[in-house]
């Protein structure tokens, strides 16, 4: 699956989303295992943002990676939480898809850019993160989206989408206006 994503404006009436930031890094850690502290994450993220001129504050809304698995929820909500702390907005689309494994990255920011469409999303939603509400409390806290949560008013929203996969590759992509 791919989804094309550009830097450029496609209509100057209508706002379109954009690719903002691109941000990639490899921990090599393990083959199917991602490193721990989420080192490699952090700085998928950082460069992202870097690339984007963002600081963390202006992140609205991150789409986890969410496997789902004991070592990547481990590792990506330290991940985020060190970077963004306990209350950025964030969800997993997994829940609404499964696995799709080489198609995952692609299909997380194609969420993200339909979230950010007025048309398609005229109430400005977050996507809610769908899961059976028992926290684990060995993991960091994050923020997750409940059924109804808006992107704050008069402000363009940015959202990141991140990809973590198996052989320590991990990607954040920011899209924006």
């Amino acid at each position: 699956m791919v989804f094309l994503l550009t830097r450029e404006l496609l209509h100057d009436d209508q706002p379109t989303p954009v690719l903002a930031g691109v941000g990639a890094s490899s921990d090599a850690y393990h083959i199917s295992a991602p490193q721990p502290e989420g080192e490699g994450a952090v700085k998928a993220m950082q460069l992202a943002l870097a690339d984007a001129q963002l600081v963390p504050e202006q992140i609205s809304y991150i789409n986890l990676h969410g496997t789902a698995t004991q070592h990547n929820d481990s590792m990506e909500s330290a991940a985020v939480n060190q970077l963004f702390g306990a209350g950025k907005p964030c969800s997993s689309t997994k829940p609404l898809t499964g696995h799709t494994l080489g198609a995952a990255g692609a299909l997380e920011a194609a969420f993200c850019w339909l979230a950010m469409q007025g048309s398609y999303n005229p109430n400005k939603l977050h996507i809610p993160h769908v899961w059976d509400g028992a926290a684990d409390a060995e993991l960091a806290q994050l923020n997750l989206c409940k059924a109804g949560h808006r992107f704050a008013q008069g402000v363009e929203p940015w959202l990141m989408s991140n990809s973590f996969a198996f052989g320590g590759n991990n990607t954040s992509l920011i899209l924006g206006f």
